[in-house]
């Protein structure tokens, strides 16, 4: 385990990770709120490996990134991953909460705008999630907004994704987006994916069609000298694999009836929303998720190893 120390501040990375960044080999920033509040126990900690696995076999080494107790840490141990799987009561951290956790000594998973900020500080380019945060349906009520937008409209990083949750509001998160320098651009699609679905039926701007492409768009910012912000490439689960539309809808219609009903509000409303999709879709939409999940980190790795090439 090795030590980034920079401006005061540490980051601990595995040997595995700083040796492929010292060398200029290709890494791929994992989160790990899927392992530790994503899945029921013991598939995440199966997840967790199988999806380190699809990076390394792709010829690209895998940064899972958490905070342990206080210690940002890019890169897990076995260990540390399976103490991220099973400990209870591990906290969940976003950007805001990395200051605290370190004063306090406290331990968490990394959601999205935590994990891009520690893999960009750490000198990796490319971060595979499942779905991107945004903004919340009835924002104009609720001003309820995710951090990821903030977080990587402020973070030069790769994000490659499965679109935002469809539990938000898809039109006015990529306004959203556009309005905070986030380029968005859909992998061999013309279309906006829906998360769980394939398409949201919202255009994008631009669209790739190979890893090189994705590479080459966030080189030319930095040439450009276009401010700091992410490169958001948008990869849709395929439609094979994708949660029956219908399903998604009528379930997703009552569980957002169930959330008002309830008085369902703020930080709590996400969690909420997801999990009656996974019960009332008899856990079909936790396999969409994992689908796209795997594509992202195997597509990341290949942009990862492009990013390397120069």
């Amino acid at each position: 385990m090795r030590e980034l120390v920079d401006n005061g501040g540490i980051i601990r990375l595995t040997d595995e990770v700083a040796e492929a960044l010292a060398g200029g080999g290709p890494v791929v920033a994992l989160e790990s709120t899927i392992i530790s509040h994503g899945l029921p126990q013991p598939r995440n900690l199966e997840v967790a490996l199988e999806l380190e696995g699809i990076v390394r076999r792709a010829g690209a080494v895998p940064a899972t990134i958490a905070v342990l107790d206080g210690v940002p840490r890019v890169g897990l141990d076995g260990p540390d991953v399976e103490r991220v799987a099973t400990e209870p009561g591990l906290r969940k951290l976003g950007l805001r909460d990395l200051a605290p956790a370190a004063a306090l000594k406290a331990s968490g998973a990394t959601t999205v705008s935590a994990t891009s900020f520690l893999a960009a500080r750490a000198g990796i380019g490319v971060f595979a999630t499942g779905g991107l945060g945004g903004v919340h349906r009835e924002w104009n009520v609720t001003q309820d907004e995710s951090a990821d937008i903030d977080a990587l409209s402020r973070t030069a990083i790769i994000v490659v994704c499965a679109g935002v949750k469809s539990i938000l509001d898809v039109p006015a998160t990529l306004q959203r987006m556009e309005t905070r320098g986030i380029t968005v651009a859909g992998y061999r699609t013309d279309e906006f994916p829906g998360f769980y679905l394939h398409t949201s039926g919202q255009p994008v701007d631009w669209r790739v069609d190979t890893p090189a492409e994705a590479a080459a768009i966030m080189r030319s910012r930095e040439l450009l000298g276009v401010p700091d912000g992410a490169v958001v490439i948008a990869n849709p689960v395929p439609v094979e694999a994708q949660l029956d539309p219908a399903l998604h809808d009528r379930v997703l219609a009552e569980a957002l009836a169930a959330a008002d009903a309830a008085g369902v509000t703020g930080q709590a409303i996400t969690p909420f929303l997801l999990d009656y999709l996974v019960r009332g879709t008899g856990g079909a939409s936790l396999e969409a998720n994992l689908a796209a999940v795997r594509g992202n980190v195997a597509l990341a790795a290949e942009i990862a190893k492009c990013r390397s090439a120069g």
